[in-house]
């Protein structure tokens, strides 16, 4: 199936042209951490699909993992990060993040963020799943991310080389014999505008959207995957989803994380019959790592034929679980749940994508001038199932190495940006019925949390490839003139690349389980599987 190049057709004499030394697109923790790596002489222009406030990053409830207790050792989280990762990890690239977590947390600090403190006023460490020691710092209880962003955009948009376009969604990519020069982007004030960059940074985040039940905010569509893809980047691992075990699950209501801390600090995990399951599954009971916690709770959510389980914290301290967990008490209390008495009803949902653009060490793409940082990036930090708080860390070490090399590259660059003619991209437009894209929409999030869930199997995986394939012949060859359109285009891009990896994939690691694979293959499958538009 061929994926046309451009998703719209544009003429240069006929919008406007921006021009800037670095092009940041996406304004979570990455890429506002590499706007403050690139020398203040470089002009930077961050877009941003919403506000700034709205991304992955700013809704991340656990924290941030680092070695900053004198009992751990770098040793400890790098062994640690490479267990939960399924043998798929990069040790290159775990060692590097690793050790330079203290420092990027230090950073935070010095931009002002106040990470929660202990009774000796030294930072207090927590524990969640599949961590030997206590390593992570988190903020306002369980709002980290919301702290962490708030320090992070306070310091970047006081900077004043950095220009910020929110409410700007970006269409593609610009390339021109195969260098990317910067991207086509749209808003309701301008419309379409060719932005030129010396240098690119995509750090657009992750793709939940995709799925019917996810943790992430309505942003997370996966447009940066896809147009990096149209691009000609290499895109890798894309069957590895992350399922959070423990999402909020009430009729009615948004599902919103319950974060991992909170089986950290003694929360326990039971059926609607009160038992307490974990440890028929797994030695580190609750504490196991998130895939095992998201197939322990499925394979007990069909034993019960009930729709969910639940995290019981009436054993624990009320006055303790009400002041760690603020956010999350305060948003169970509108359905009623005092979660230290209550239990709250829990299920798995789309959470991180582990999968994504190819960097090397310092978050270059194979595109020349383009890095890439963050949830939309395949680092090799992960493997095939993400360690629990490694993520914003990953955002913040990657953003500053993009940074640091993309404002580098900038520097060898005058100041003429050699505007070229480009060739006016032929998109077909297909008429006839006016598509309703919310039914597609839907119709796309739930065949992936039925077929490409926490769990998969070849026929219905064959199937799902059958039903993508269709939508895209026809939703991809259409014209769409607003973000709505070519959100919808680029989940289809994505989700098709999932199922065809996961389809790909006969076995079972980390996050990909299949039913009818159910163990690994060391021999077949101990690597990567990835894409490239032009194979």
């Amino acid at each position: 199936m061929l994926v046309p190049r451009y998703l719209v057709p544009f003429h240069p004499k006929r919008i406007p042209h921006h021009f800037t030394d670095v092009l940041i697109i996406g304004g979570g923790l990455a890429g506002l951490r590499a706007a403050l790596a690139i020398d203040r002489k470089m002009n930077v222009l961050v877009v941003a699909k919403d506000r700034l406030t709205q991304s992955n990053s700013n809704y991340a409830q656990g924290g941030i993992a680092g070695v900053l207790d004198p009992e751990d050792r770098f040793e400890n989280h790098v062994a640690d990060t490479l267990t939960a990762g399924g043998e798929l990890c990069d040790p290159e690239v775990v060692e590097m993040v690793v050790r330079e977590a203290p420092e990027r947390i230090k950073e935070l600090i010095g931009w002002g963020a106040h990470f929660d403190e202990d009774s000796a006023g030294g930072l207090a460490l927590g524990r969640e799943g599949g961590h030997s020691h206590d390593r992570i710092v988190h903020a306002l209880g369980d709002a980290t991310g919301k702290e962490v962003m708030r320090a992070v955009i306070d310091a970047a948009t006081g900077l004043p080389n950095l220009l910020a376009w929110p409410n700007t969604f970006t269409i593609d990519l610009l390339t021109i014999d195969g260098v990317c020069r910067g991207a086509l982007v749209w808003n309701e004030r301008h419309g379409k505008t060719l932005v030129w960059a010396k240098q690119t940074i995509l750090a657009t985040g992750g793709a939940g959207q995709i799925y019917r039940e996810t943790t992430n905010p309505p942003v997370a569509t996966g447009d940066g995957h896809a147009l990096a893809y149209r691009a000609g980047c290499e895109l890798r691992d894309m069957e590895f989803m992350q399922f959070h075990p423990t999402v909020l699950y009430i009729a009615g209501s948004s599902r919103s994380l319950i974060t991992e801390a909170m089986r950290g600090e003694g929360a326990r995990l039971v059926d609607r019959a009160g038992y307490r399951f974990m440890a028929d599954y797994d030695s580190r009971g609750e504490l196991a790592p998130r895939d095992v916690v998201s197939q322990a709770i499925v394979n007990q959510m069909e034993k019960n034929r009930h729709p969910n389980v639940y995290l019981d914290l009436s054993h624990l301290d009320p006055s303790r679980v009400r002041s760690r967990f603020p956010g999350i008490a305060a948003s169970c209390a509108e359905f009623g749940i005092d979660i230290a008495k209550d239990r709250i009803p829990v299920r798995p949902g789309a959470h991180y994508m582990i999968g994504g653009v190819t960097v090397d060490l310092q978050g270059r793409t194979a595109v020349p001038g383009l890095w890439a940082a963050g949830e939309v990036t395949s680092t090799g930090l992960h493997g095939a199932n993400r360690l629990a708080s490694n993520s914003l860390l990953e955002g913040l070490v990657y953003g500053a190495h993009t940074g640091e090399g993309a404002s580098a590259e900038a520097a060898k660059l005058d100041d003429n940006f050699h505007v070229e003619p480009l060739e006016n991209p032929r998109v077909e437009v297909v008429g006839g019925e006016t598509l309703d894209l919310v039914d597609i929409r839907n119709s796309l999030q739930s065949l992936m949390w039925r077929d490409v869930g926490v769990r998969r199997e070849g026929t219905s995986l064959e199937d799902a490839a059958q039903s993508i394939d269709q939508w895209c012949r026809y939703v991809l060859r259409k014209q769409f003139n607003d973000p709505q359109g070519w959100q919808l285009q680029n989940m289809l891009t994505v989700a098709r690349l999932m199922i065809y990896a996961a389809k790909q994939r006969e076995e079972s690691r980390g996050v990909h389980f299949r039913t009818d694979y159910p163990k690994s293959d060391d021999q077949r499958w101990k690597r990567h599987i990835a894409f490239h538009r032009e194979a």
